[in-house]
């Protein structure tokens, strides 16, 4: 039901702007908490000594010093002819530079294509894709590969992974609404990201966290099935973990795992309580251009119906096996 008032109030906000082919009025010296923006990624930029960040809603914002933003901009260009549709919603946008490139991994609906019907709920044409730039700014453009996930399957919310076997991957979500215990996977991408490799692995399940919480329709008490905002990372030791977000009962939460044989394959063993207070999550960690480790993640706050969301930033220390939340940073 989470994700279905998500989808609502996307519409709700964005259905204008897109139903008129709209672009947005950019503005400058915008406060990081003045931005409404779920799933924020920030990627920091040496080349061109700028911070930028992007969403879901697919825009984008710069900043030089990440207290005041100029934005938004349109960066992603897709092929209308597509599955995609004209105008495709998209969710959870991240900036990812790899050899030479910058890469926009994003999730993309067409809300006219049904693909399945689960619990009376109709499931529409979802999926991650990756689309590709000379610059950190744009535009991005579509690779090769017309889809990199299967068609019947809802996916969401891809990240970008270089394992151990010197492999690209993406890390993504199998949406609860279709599977009703929501997982996260991995598929090998191309050398140059432009497709994918074989098929997906699963990696863990919703139900294997011992920190989210939800009711069954009998009022028990069982893990959350939503998976939601997988991002990976690696501490100074070697250790790598991952972050990813479901609910405590009302709460939107930031959980960690780690992986045992230091590899995507795992076994991923879940850390025991969520790793930022309540109504924070969907996080992503870069470094600032002094070297400081930032989380960014979205508040999640419910006001009268509506989803709000506003980009927050912590600082981390990934010095030991494990991540600490050192504390609210203020740029």
């Amino acid at each position: 039901m989470k994700r279905l008032l998500i989808v609502l109030f996307f519409t709700a906000s964005f259905a204008p702007l897109l139903a008129q082919n709209r672009k947005p009025v950019v503005k400058e010296n915008i406060p990081l908490d003045s931005i409404r923006l779920s799933d924020p990624c920030i990627l920091a930029d040496k080349s061109t000594a700028t911070y930028y960040m992007t969403g879901t809603g697919g825009l984008l914002w710069k900043s030089k010093d990440m207290k005041h933003w100029t934005g938004p901009f349109v960066v992603a260009q897709t092929d209308p002819e597509s599955w995609m549709g004209p105008r495709p919603m998209i969710w959870a946008a991240e900036l990812h530079q790899y050899n030479g490139k910058y890469y926009y991994f994003a999730t993309f609906t067409n809300r006219k294509v049904i693909i399945d019907t689960v619990k009376g709920n109709e499931i529409e044409r979802r999926a991650s894709h990756v689309l590709v730039s000379d610059k950190p700014d744009g535009p991005y453009v579509p690779m090769k590969d017309p889809t990199y996930l299967p068609a019947d399957k809802s996916t969401l919310d891809g990240t970008f992974w270089v394992d151990k076997d010197g492999k690209p991957y993406m890390v993504y979500c199998y949406e609860w609404l279709q599977n009703w215990n929501g997982t996260i996977e991995k598929i090998e991408l191309k050398p140059d990201l432009s497709g994918t490799i074989g098929e997906g692995k699963v990696l863990f399940r919703a139900h294997d966290s011992p920190w989210s919480r939800e009711k069954d329709e009998q009022g028990n008490i069982i893990p959350n099935k939503v998976t939601d905002g997988p991002w990976l990372f690696e501490t100074q030791t070697g250790k790598l973990g991952m972050l990813w977000t479901s609910w405590v009962f009302s709460d939107y939460v930031q959980g960690v795992a780690y992986s045992e044989s230091g590899t995507l394959d795992g076994p991923w063993i879940q850390e025991k309580e969520p790793i930022t207070p309540p109504n924070f999550g969907h996080g992503m960690l870069f470094r600032t251009f002094e070297g400081k480790l930032l989380l960014s993640a979205h508040s999640h706050k419910d006001v009268k119906g509506r989803y709000v969301r506003i980009p927050h930033l912590f600082e981390v220390d990934d010095s030991g096996d494990k991540l600490v939340i050192v504390g609210t940073y203020k740029p």
